[in-house]
């Protein structure tokens, strides 16, 4: 067996944000801690890999931005952020555009706009109102019209999520940010925290877990019965369906592929370019030495698709799907966990079938922490 037996207060499943920061603040107030995590490394998606003089984020580009002093002030004691401003831009028929929409995009559209009162006022006559949106299509033709929605958020809403826009609830995009002015920051102003670890997120990680007995390469799921014996509570940040064998139900969600290749050339001079176009397979492509002041002549390039999540193909769970059946089953789950369970803690963005952004599920431990040790 994996070692000899021993009890903990708390055995904790998954080593991304909500795990770590959770086995942290226990270790600090003395509780025996074990974490396991089924990837050969810690961090979760966050996670970093050094590469020449820079990082690739090997799950996809994470930005860190919040609003909330306390929870940049928590990571801070930690490591060191940049000042990192994430800028991106759209690449329709060879050509770029800035986003997200702001004033410089509306000329690019309609050259004869070039203030703030035109572009209001062209918005104004495009938008088609809609006082109750039933669908995603309805909700954002009310707030841009068809020329800004069909040529910068169908095509690409439809490969994120495998679905047409009609078919999609008006809440998977809560917010749309329309900027009367050439503002190009990717985060709205009120982010005022924003930035990445100078030394990558690994880093942070390590941090955290420098004082808490940590096992990779594990599946709790292979051997539950042994892992549930060893502590008195189970901290579970991974899918709430599969930690109950899926009684209720799958969950639907969203999966990511990524191909990746070098190159010595600068491939497209900026961090992120979004593809919205159907006719182009991938989402995104991503150029990890923009990240970074870096220095170097070889560029690390990923390819990002979105796909079906199968997890009979061991896919890897990104974004769930919050359509109103899929958050009915989540409920079941979660109030079946509540009722029944009550040494069994559940968080973080698959625990919560939540698309948190980091400062929300650095959020979701801290107050996790806080209930658990009152």
């Amino acid at each position: 067996m994996y070692k000899k037996f021993m009890k903990y207060d708390y055995l904790i499943i998954g080593s991304g944000l909500f795990g770590s920061i959770f086995a942290y603040e226990a270790n600090k107030l003395g509780k025996k801690v074990l974490l396991i995590e089924k990837r050969n490394h810690i961090g979760g998606n966050c996670y970093t890999e050094p590469y020449q003089d820079y990082f690739i984020h090997k799950y996809g580009p994470h930005i860190f931005h919040t609003s909330q002093k306390y929870i940049w002030d928590y990571l801070n004691q930690f490591v060191k952020f940049s000042n990192y401003r994430h800028k991106v831009r759209a690449n329709i028929d060879d050509k770029f555009f800035s986003l997200p929409i702001n004033l410089f995009t509306i000329n690019q559209i309609w050259p004869d706009i070039s203030n703030a009162k035109a572009a209001s006022e062209k918005i104004k006559e495009e938008i088609i109102f809609c006082n109750n949106p039933k669908n995603l299509e309805e909700h954002i033709l009310s707030m841009i019209g068809p020329t800004l929605y069909e040529k910068f958020i169908y095509g690409y809403t439809k490969k994120q999520w495998g679905k047409d826009p009609k078919d999609l609830p008006a809440s998977i995009i809560k917010r749309l940010p329309i900027r009367l002015n050439h503002n190009e920051n990717w985060y709205p102003d009120t982010d005022i925290y924003q930035g990445i670890p100078e030394n990558g997120y690994t880093e942070l990680f390590n941090k955290l877990l420098e004082n808490i007995e940590v096992i990779v390469d594990v599946d709790y799921f292979k051997d539950r019965e042994y892992w549930d014996k060893i502590a008195n509570k189970i901290v579970f940040s991974g899918q709430i369906e599969q930690y109950f064998d899926y009684m209720f139900g799958d969950l639907e969600y969203r999966s990511l592929e990524f191909k990746n290749f070098e190159t010595k050339e600068d491939f497209q001079g900026i961090a992120q370019v979004n593809y919205p176009s159907t006719d182009i397979p991938y989402t995104r492509t991503i150029q990890h030495k923009y990240f970074t002041n870096s220095n170097s002549n070889k560029d690390y390039i990923t390819y990002e698709y979105s796909k079906t999540y199968n997890k009979n193909l061991n896919d890897t769970p990104y974004y769930p799907v919050n359509t109103e059946q899929n958050n009915s089953i989540f409920n079941l789950y979660k109030n079946y966990a509540e009722k029944e369970f009550p040494n069994l803690i559940i968080g973080g963005r698959l625990g919560n079938y939540r698309y948190y952004d980091m400062d929300m599920t650095v959020g979701n431990a801290l107050a996790t922490v806080k209930k658990e040790f009152k």
